[in-house]
């Protein structure tokens, strides 16, 4: 029998809780509901969801800083769930480690094709690296290995989620290739994924904070076009 896949709903309205369940449930997965952002930190540890869907607006704990701390530990996969559409809130989100986000209100459908899809791209990964060669890149530095998902820079292992590693090693991997905001979407999110073209910029920005300019290489900028990983001649 296949282990059902574990969804942690994470809303103060049980009303919309209990109905975002149902839906989930219909669709095969095991969920569990909490109402506040503490309560949410300790199903963390106890439930070991597969994804997480977190509403920002909780009482004690907001979903901004539950985001965080569940960041700092933990790769799960986060949707945020929220009536705010400012997109100060949605960068804001993305910065702090959430894989998509959704606007209150929302289609059931919808919320049930992101969760499979963000599920999709976090599985895909692993499963074919059993079936591939290893796949590393080096530089003077760094190492980043997409095969045990890996970085070590300067070093020292650096914690990365999935996409920023997948992200780094795309660019890595054909070094001095200029790539569109589009085409990194396309080849990291996938043709499935519901978002916009800021995703790419704020996940380079996170890659920047975590991977500073060497000598030898460094994430430039192509102004009007996109990015490159770019090696510089000796």
């Amino acid at each position: 029998m296949v282990n059902k896949q574990k969804i942690l709903i994470v809303d103060d309205d049980n009303n919309i809780a209990e109905l975002i369940s149902l839906y989930l449930t219909k669709e095969c997965f095991e969920t569990l509901i909490v109402n506040d952002g503490e309560s949410a930190l300790t199903a963390v540890d106890t439930f070991a969801p597969n994804l997480i869907l977190l509403d920002l607006m909780l009482p004690g704990i907001d979903g901004y800083q539950v985001c965080r701390e569940v960041r700092a530990k933990s790769a799960t996969p986060i949707i945020m769930l929220s009536a705010k559409g400012e997109i100060f809130d949605k960068v804001l989100g993305l910065e702090l480690g959430a894989d998509d986000y959704m606007e209150k209100p929302f289609d059931s459908k919808e919320l049930v094709a992101r969760v499979k899809a963000v599920l999709r791209r976090y599985k895909q990964a692993p499963a074919a690296a059993v079936q591939e060669d290893v796949k590393v890149v080096e530089y003077p530095d760094l190492i980043i290995n997409q095969t045990n998902y890996s970085v070590i820079y300067m070093g020292k292992h650096i914690d990365m989620p999935p996409k920023e590693l997948e992200l780094l090693y795309f660019l890595a991997s054909s070094p001095n290739h200029v790539f569109t905001r589009e085409q990194l979407l396309d080849q990291i999110w996938g043709y499935e994924y519901i978002g916009d073209t800021r995703t790419v910029d704020v996940h380079i920005k996170r890659l920047r904070e975590k991977i500073k300019d060497h000598a030898s290489w460094k994430i430039s900028t192509i102004w009007g076009i996109g990015y490159k990983f770019e090696v510089r001649q000796s």
